[in-house]
């Protein structure tokens, strides 16, 4: 990406694909025919489309954004976990651990001084402090550094790639 400029579509996108994945993003609830009739494609085609598109995992899932506060949320942070070792069994152990852990909305596997970042989410400051004192005598961390979300500036949908293949055809990956 080039000056905030989305990459050009992979091959088995089309252009057809782009705007059924840019009109989703905006609204995952908008009825199939509303959704056909804004891309320009007839219903049976929309559907094909939609779930190869779900079937091939570019749609990942259709899911509603919740508003963590309204939910019960009060306090939202992000957690830098460092482990005493880099070894594939301690990571793999680690992912197992934090995937059974309440409060824990996302996890990632990161590169440089930290080995791992998650987003959480607690009802209060208390229940924050529990997370954190979990996190640190989890077996293999090293360290743990907290960062408390006073408030979101930016939070958008991922930017649709450009162009696609002008035809309309789908191209599978792999195919020519």
């Amino acid at each position: 990406m080039t000056n905030g400029t989305p990459p050009k579509a992979p091959e088995h996108l089309d252009g057809i694909d782009l705007k059924i994945l840019a009109e989703l993003q905006d609204n995952g609830r908008i009825p199939i025919n509303e959704l056909v009739s804004r891309v320009g494609v007839s219903r049976p085609n929309g559907l094909r489309r939609l779930r190869s598109l779900l079937r091939r995992g570019v749609i990942k899932a259709i899911r509603a954004t919740l508003d963590e506060k309204l939910l019960g949320y009060g306090v939202m942070s992000f957690v830098s976990l460092q482990l005493e070792t880099q070894a594939e069994p301690a990571l793999r152990a680690f992912e197992e651990r934090v995937a059974g852990m309440a409060g824990i909305q996302q996890c990632w596997r990161i590169s440089g001084d930290t080995d791992y970042l998650l987003k959480c989410v607690a009802p209060d400051v208390e229940t924050m402090r529990e997370q954190l004192l979990r996190f640190a005598a989890t077996p293999g961390v090293r360290t743990v550094r907290t960062y408390l979300v006073l408030g979101t500036v930016k939070d958008e949908p991922l930017p649709i790639p450009s162009g696609g293949k002008p035809d309309g055809n789908v191209i599978e990956p792999g195919e020519s």
